[in-house]
C-alpha cells in the first residue's frame, strides 16, 4: 500500500515538474515574458525582411508613434486588471484633444489653461464611465459602447468636423512634438512622458494598497468585497483615473501629429485593447501588468512600421494582430489553468 502510495506521490511530483507546467507557472507569475520573447522575434523577423527596421532611425519613429498607444494603454491596462473594458478611450482622447485644441486656437485662451480643461474633461468622461458601471450597475462593456458614439458626437459637433493646424496653438499644446536627440535616437517630448506615466502607474499598482485592490476586485469583485475591499469605489478611482491619462495621450497626439483632428487615431480603440491583451493582461482580470501593455504597444508598432518598411500591404497588419490576440487569449486561458 505504502509502495503505492509512494509511485503515486512521485508521479505526481514528476508531472509539477514537467516543462510545460514550468513553463506555465513561470507565465502566470510573469506575464510579461510571452510579449518579450514575440516583441523579439517580431524584431528578428522584420530586420531580416529589411535590414533598415533596426537602424536607430527605425527605431526612433517606432518610439514615436507607440508613445499614444502605449499611453492610452496604461488606462485600458487599469481597467482590464478589474475584470471590465473601455470601448471609449479613443473618443475620450479625441473629445479632450479637440476641446483643448478649440480653446487655445488662434489666441483664444491661454494655452495651459485650455489644456487643464481639455485634461478635466477627459477625466470627467472617465468619470461617468465609472459612475454608470458602479452606480447604474451596467456592464462596462455595454457603458463604454455608448459612450464611445457620445463623446464622439459631442467632439465632432463641437469642433465642428475640422481640423486645427499647430501654427493655431500655443507652445505648450505643441511641447510634446519637441524632438531632442539622445545619442543616434530621435525622441519626442511625449515618448518621456510615457516612460514617465508608465513608472508612476506602475509604481502605484505595484506598491500602494490601491493596486493591491485593483488585483483584487479583478481576481473576485465579491471575495474582494467582502474581505473589507470598497469595490465600488475602486472601480470608479479606475475609470476616472484612466480618464485622465486619456487626457495626457490627448495631449501627446497633438505634438506628434501636428494637429488637432477629430479623425486622428480611428484604430486607438482596438489598437489599445490589443496592446493590453498581447501584453499578457487576462482580460478576465486580476492579472497583469504594465510591463506587458508596453511590450504589447511596441509589438503593434512594429508591425505597422515594419511591415510598411517591407512594402507589405497594412491590411496584412490587421491580419497579423488578429492572430495575434487569438493566440493571446488562449494562452491566458491556458496559463489560468494552473494549479498550484
Amino acid at each position: 500500500m505504502s509502495h503505492t502510495v509512494d509511485s503515486a506521490a512521485a508521479e505526481f511530483a514528476r508531472r509539477q515538474h514537467s516543462p510545460l507546467q514550468k513553463v506555465q507557472h513561470t507565465l502566470h507569475g510573469k506575464p510579461w515574458l510571452s510579449p518579450l520573447f514575440l516583441l523579439l522575434v517580431t524584431f528578428v523577423a522584420f530586420f531580416i525582411a529589411t535590414p533598415t527596421f533596426l537602424t536607430a532611425t527605425s527605431m526612433g519613429i517606432l518610439l514615436q508613434q507607440t508613445a499614444v498607444v502605449a499611453c492610452l494603454a496604461v488606462g485600458q491596462t487599469i481597467i482590464i486588471l478589474t475584470a471590465g473594458i473601455d470601448l471609449s478611450v479613443g473618443a475620450i482622447m479625441v473629445l479632450s484633444m479637440m476641446v483643448m485644441a478649440t480653446l487655445a486656437k488662434d489666441g483664444g485662451m491661454p494655452g495651459l489653461l485650455a489644456l487643464l480643461i481639455g485634461i478635466a474633461f477627459a477625466t470627467a468622461a472617465g468619470a461617468l464611465n465609472g459612475l454608470l458601471v458602479t452606480r447604474v450597475n451596467l456592464p462596462p462593456f455595454i457603458v463604454t459602447l455608448g459612450t464611445l458614439s457620445i463623446f464622439t458626437a459631442i467632439a465632432l459637433l463641437y469642433s465642428g468636423g475640422s481640423s486645427i493646424q499647430n501654427n493655431r496653438l500655443p507652445a505648450i499644446i505643441n511641447w510634446t512634438g519637441e524632438t531632442f536627440k539622445i545619442g543616434k535616437f530621435s525622441i519626442t517630448v511625449g515618448v518621456i512622458m510615457v516612460l514617465l506615466l508608465y513608472c508612476i502607474v506602475g509604481f502605484a499598482l505595484t506598491q500602494t494598497a490601491w493596486g493591491r485592490h485593483i488585483f483584487a476586485v479583478g481576481d473576485d469583485i465579491e471575495s474582494a468585497r467582502l474581505s473589507g475591499v470598497a469595490s465600488k469605489r475602486i472601480l470608479l478611482s479606475v475609470y476616472t483615473v484612466a480618464g485622465l491619462i486619456y487626457g495626457f495621450a490627448a495631449w501627446i497626439q497633438i505634438g506628434r501629429a501636428g494637429s488637432a483632428t477629430p479623425n486622428g487615431i480611428p484604430d486607438a480603440n482596438l489598437d489599445s485593447i490589443t496592446a493590453v491583451v498581447i501584453g499578457g493582461t487576462s482580460l478576465f482580470g486580476g492579472r497583469g501588468g504594465l510591463i506587458g501593455s508596453l511590450l504589447g504597444a511596441l509589438i503593434v508598432g512594429s508591425f505597422t512600421l515594419g511591415l510598411s518598411l517591407a512594402g507589405v500591404d497594412q491590411q496584412w497588419r490587421l491580419f497579423a494582430i488578429g492572430v495575434l490576440v487569438i493566440v493571446a487569449v488562449s494562452v491566458d486561458q491556458w496559463i489560468r489553468k494552473v494549479k498550484a
